[in-house]
């Protein structure tokens, strides 16, 4: 009798062995807490600065003022800035939107140290920032880009915006962990302060007041 108990127990116990596995297998795969304990530094320059010259009206022909220089590189502007707060994991550095030359638009993390996770992404969002565990859930729950997947837990990381989004839409950038629906931290995007003085800062100076107006217009709006 004996042995006919034990014969018919080894297969429940192999059995149960491989659910336990399979279930192990699946939790690692899924939180992934090895890279809890991983960095991944990634450094990124910022984008070349191309040079700007004047046209003639063949548009092949550089046309240069007597007695002054040809126009230098024009450098990406500063639209706005904010820093980063933490949300489910410590978070610090820099977010940047800015513009370059050519018209368009990238999010510019600097600085950034944060924790690594499973399914990070930057994205680009008109939610508003709260401290606290009150924001951890908010950036889903109106309009967000995903800017693609966070780079680096740490370091300094270009994204750029998806052609013909409109950065004046949104207010915010989060680093988000898409697994599980939740914030690492995030930042308000506020727009840059008027600068003086070369064409350059000017520009900076008006992208940001159109890029504030635009806001405040799509707020007031009903």
């Amino acid at each position: 009798m004996g042995r006919v108990r034990g014969t018919l127990t080894r297969p429940v116990v192999a059995g149960a062995l491989v659910v336990a596995v399979a279930l192990v297998g699946v939790g690692l795969y899924w939180f992934q807490p090895w890279k809890l304990w991983q960095d991944d530094t990634v450094q990124e320059a910022l984008p070349e600065a191309t040079a700007s010259e004047p046209v003639g009206r063949s548009g092949s022909e550089p046309v240069t003022p007597e007695g002054e220089p040809p126009s230098g590189p024009v450098e990406p502007v500063t639209v706005a800035v904010g820093e980063l707060i933490s949300h489910e994991h410590s978070t610090s550095g820099t977010v940047k939107l800015l513009r370059l030359s050519d018209g368009s638009h990238i999010v510019r993390l600097e600085n950034l140290d944060t924790s690594n996770g499973p399914d990070l992404r930057v994205w680009l969002t008109d939610a508003p920032v709260k401290e606290g565990r009150a924001g951890w859930f908010v950036f889903d729950d109106g309009a967000y880009e995903s800017l693609g997947k966070l780079k680096g837990n740490k370091g300094a990381h270009n994204y750029p915006l998806p052609a013909g989004l409109d950065p004046a839409a949104f207010t915010s950038v989060s680093i988000w962990c898409d697994r599980f629906d939740v914030s690492f931290g995030a930042a308000e995007l506020v727009r840059a302060g008027r600068p003086t003085g070369s064409p350059v800062q000017r520009a900076a100076a008006a992208e940001a007041s159109w890029w504030h107006e635009t806001r405040h217009h799509r707020t007031l709006t009903p």
